[in-house]
């Protein structure tokens, strides 16, 4: 079947960095706390006893993907409630530091509390990306000092899936007394996300990336961190994150994390081979197609790429039965180039033809086959080639 009898809701999902689908294991998960089991977990009674217990189970299955104790994770209502706890709840505990390390490409959820933080008079320093969009460990070592209360660089970008070496950024930071954060939320259950080998002091986790729902995440705080709460209530999760846990979401939180440990393995490999398979269909048919971020150092399932002489929309528009993104889906909007990659050095062209495509669990050998045909037939129908012979199929 071409791509372009395709429905709407038949189409080529391959923007799994902007959501997953939310897997059955989990939902099956959910299900009785969304009906028996409905009670408080904050309640003395059965109810309420069930509720805490499952809320319990689940921070284990997350802190066991971590390899951390489990009375260092917190639930939070996403990822970017985690980011913000993190980035300024450190910066509360710390005001004899008023300075913070970042990279120039992070996610808004990162990026707009360290400028909130700058505006109330703190300094923040943005460590630039090489052409790869990696941030080079050395680059940091002026900038972190004395004064630096955190540093704070994603693990694995959104939009390129290049991987910080935030192993070697935190053991700069330790050794000037900054604490450590790093966003991974689109590496968590993707590649190992150990805090211990990774060295970090907080570490964020969105659900809705992993197969879980959405508005539910987590925050790992190594015990000792000083770290203030932004919302005043209750004494929820160790008096960091108030208000009434949302059960079933963090139930399916929990399940999302035991399905990864479990098949993280396997299923980066085999997203692995879809990735690059998908990337020679193209290259092989598309001359000066560009791939942008790290050729190894990134994510198992993410590839973006440049089409030349023309831009990313425009393609998609000619591959109709094929759902992915030109950018950050959660700053999409305009025909404005990325800022991620004009901050790797593309030119403003060479980024508005860019589209990330990103591959997942429910992704075949045959969407892959059926996605390339229609994302080539619809670079040739956006350069005017329409009818030209088909390559690489």
């Amino acid at each position: 079947m071409s791509n372009t009898t395709r429905s709407a809701e038949s189409a080529i999902y391959l923007d799994y960095n902007a959501t997953t689908p939310i897997h059955q294991e989990v939902v099956e998960a959910m299900l009785p706390f969304l009906t028996t089991h409905f009670g408080n977990p904050s309640s003395g009674h059965v109810y309420g006893a069930r509720s805490k217990a499952a809320v319990e189970t689940a921070r284990g299955h997350v802190s066991a993907l971590l390899g951390c104790d489990p009375d260092e994770m917190l639930f939070t209502s996403g990822g970017t409630e985690a980011n913000n706890l993190a980035i300024r709840g450190v910066a509360a505990q710390r005001p004899d530091r008023r300075h913070i390390v970042t990279s120039s490409v992070e996610h808004p959820a990162t990026h707009r509390p360290c400028s909130l933080l700058e505006e109330q008079g703190w300094e923040v320093t943005r460590i630039p990306v090489d052409a790869t969009g990696k941030v080079e460990p050395r680059d940091l070592l002026p900038f972190v000092r004395g004064d630096t209360a955190l540093v704070t660089v994603m693990l694995a970008n959104n939009e390129t899936g290049t991987l910080m070496p935030i192993r070697a950024i935190a053991e700069i930071a330790r050794a000037r007394g900054a604490l450590v954060h790093t966003d991974a939320a689109q590496a968590v259950g993707k590649i190992s996300t150990r805090v211990q080998e990774l060295g970090v002091d907080l570490l964020s986790i969105a659900g809705h990336k992993l197969y879980a729902p959405k508005g539910v995440g987590a925050l790992f705080v190594r015990r000792g961190t000083p770290i203030r709460p932004l919302l005043l209530g209750a004494g929820h999760e160790r008096g960091l994150r108030p208000g009434t846990e949302n059960v079933a979401s963090i139930v399916g939180l929990g399940k999302a994390c035991e399905l990864a440990l479990r098949d993280m393995d396997a299923e980066a490999a085999r997203v692995a081979g879809l990735r690059d398979d998908l990337w020679h269909r193209l290259s092989d048919a598309i001359p000066g197609l560009r791939l942008n971020g790290h050729p190894t150092e990134r994510l198992p399932n993410t590839l973006n790429v440049a089409f030349p002489g023309t831009r990313g929309s425009a393609v998609l528009a000619g591959a109709s039965g094929i759902a992915a993104s030109t950018g950050s889906a959660c700053h999409e909007g305009g025909e404005s180039p990325s800022s991620v990659l004009l901050e790797m050095g593309l030119t403003a062209a060479e980024a508005l033809g860019a589209v990330r495509l990103t591959v997942g669990r429910f992704t075949t050998a045959d969407d892959i086959r059926e996605a390339a045909a229609g994302l080539i037939d619809g670079f040739r129908a956006a350069t005017g080639q329409p009818d030209a012979a088909r390559k690489g199929n």
